[in-house]
């Protein structure tokens, strides 16, 4: 539904068993509320499954009460089989804005993890997952993940799975 990675394809088949119809939704450099507003209607009426990750382009867009606000209208309005995703904590990345950052993306991610806790709503954790050391992890424009990067973002998604 949103810019985050697409689970591979082969590796749910793998685990599952089951065959999936993938429909990506994302849009590069969407806020919140434009998965509200135009992507979750997009959506078919009863997807086996949802992968949402959003909300680091709202740190650059948007004023905390609007973010936070936000993000909890989505995380109310997603399907119930949706696993969200947590933020990446950019520690010792982008410098000292990535340190500066920490709290307040630890902040997002709490709302997060009560909200879908709430709901029954798994959560993978890419802030466990998509860590140092960054070399490679980052695509040309050192703000999206390389493949590299989408590997460990996989690896939360499928924990949260299996987990779930």
């Amino acid at each position: 539904t949103t810019p985050a990675p697409l689970l591979h394809v082969a590796q749910l088949r793998r685990r599952t068993g089951q065959h999936w119809r993938v429909l990506n939704l994302s849009v590069s450099g969407a806020l919140i509320r434009d998965v509200l507003g135009e992507q979750l209607p997009l959506l078919p009426t009863t997807p086996d499954l949802v992968t949402c990750g959003i909300g680091a382009n709202d740190i650059l867009y948007s004023a905390p009460g609007k973010l936070f606000s936000d993000l909890r209208a989505l995380l109310t309005a997603v399907p119930d089989r949706t696993v969200m995703l947590d933020l990446p904590l950019p520690a010792g990345f982008w410098w000292i804005v990535g340190r500066m950052s920490v709290p307040y993306i630890t902040r997002i991610n709490k709302v997060i993890y009560e909200v879908a806790t709430e709901r029954g709503l798994p959560v993978a954790e890419v802030s466990a997952q998509f860590t140092p050391p960054w070399v490679g992890k980052f695509a040309c424009d050192s703000f999206h993940p390389s493949q590299d990067g989408y590997r460990d973002w996989t690896r939360a998604l499928l924990a949260a799975l299996a987990a779930a």
